[in-house]
């Protein structure tokens, strides 16, 4: 079995280059720092001296795993997110109520997939089923239906969206009083 300085020789220029593709430059030396004293600690679970390349690229993945889930949750939210994180609950649940009526508002087909899927819950396979239609029908209408669904949210309701694209806050548009929620 190679000892651990043999292993940062053979690997380290190597190793380097693979952290800093996917962590960039400021963080691939710490990283790999980290692999190696993870290697250093764990060269005794070793089984086979032949897959020591494997190994130690498996063990830089899942840190650098770690270090994307750690700076996710370490990132703080901007001022406006975080007025939003507090927004009121119950905005959100007057939007609610909006939904069967507009579900209501799409054509018969598109309707009857989005109840029978989205609010009664059943699989897309008991729903074509029902509905007498091929599995890849039903997804077709599912899909469909949830983007013409979007579509009359969008006519009737102003929308903020945060980086992520989930909406962080609504209000109704005067102009829309086609629907009575």
């Amino acid at each position: 079995m190679e000892s651990l300085d043999q292993i940062w020789r053979d690997y380290r220029t190597e190793l380097l280059g693979f952290i800093r593709r996917r962590v960039g430059a400021d963080m691939a030396e710490d990283i790999l720092q980290d692999v190696f004293v993870k290697a250093h600690s764990r060269l005794h679970t070793l089984a086979n001296a032949d897959r020591i390349q494997s190994w130690i690229y498996q063990i830089a993945r899942n840190t650098i795993i770690d270090y994307h889930r750690t700076r996710k949750s370490a990132v703080p939210l901007p001022g406006e997110m975080e007025q939003r994180a507090e927004h009121n609950d119950e905005e959100w649940r007057e939007l609610g109520k909006c939904v069967l009526p507009m579900i209501e508002m799409l054509p018969e087909g598109y309707r009857d997939a989005l109840l029978l899927s989205e609010i009664d819950g059943l699989p897309l396979k008991e729903v074509a089923l029902r509905l007498n239609i091929s599995l890849p029908g039903a997804k077709s209408r599912v899909q469909r239906g949830r983007e013409r669904l979007k579509n009359i949210f969008l006519d009737c309701c102003h929308f903020k969206f945060d980086c992520r694209g989930k909406p962080i806050d609504w209000s109704p548009k005067e102009s829309c009083a086609r629907i009575s929620c």
